[in-house]
């Protein structure tokens, strides 16, 4: 049998804010990729956009191109590190195959 369980709009935002994201950028300038974890992923994009992080403040605009939610900050911590590794890689470029393939892109996550 089905169970349906109705959830309210506050529950969602409580439950959405104790999340840590692991989050995917690319350059609109240069096409390289920036990997990163924060805790608020729409200020943090933000702070990108604005120039505010060294890593990426030359490499503007950016565009965010994949995120994973994790429950706590070691996790994304620990996933942002796999992430950035030759299997990490890997991993990305089959998720992200259809957003390549939509570019006309054969940029490789290598070029990070």
């Amino acid at each position: 049998m089905l169970q349906v369980w109705q959830v309210s709009t506050s529950e969602i935002h409580s439950k959405v804010e104790r999340f840590y994201y692991t989050y995917v950028l690319i350059s609109e300038k240069d096409g390289n990729y920036y990997v990163g974890y924060t805790k608020d992923l729409n200020v943090r994009f933000e702070q990108h956009q604005k120039g505010e992080v060294t890593s990426t403040k030359y490499r503007l605009p950016l565009k965010l191109i994949y995120y994973e939610a994790c429950l706590s900050q070691k996790d994304a911590l620990k996933r942002e590190k796999y992430l950035k590794t030759y299997y990490g890689k890997m991993h990305l470029a089959k998720r992200l195959k259809s957003y390549f393939t939509s570019r006309g892109s054969k940029q490789n996550l290598d070029d990070e």
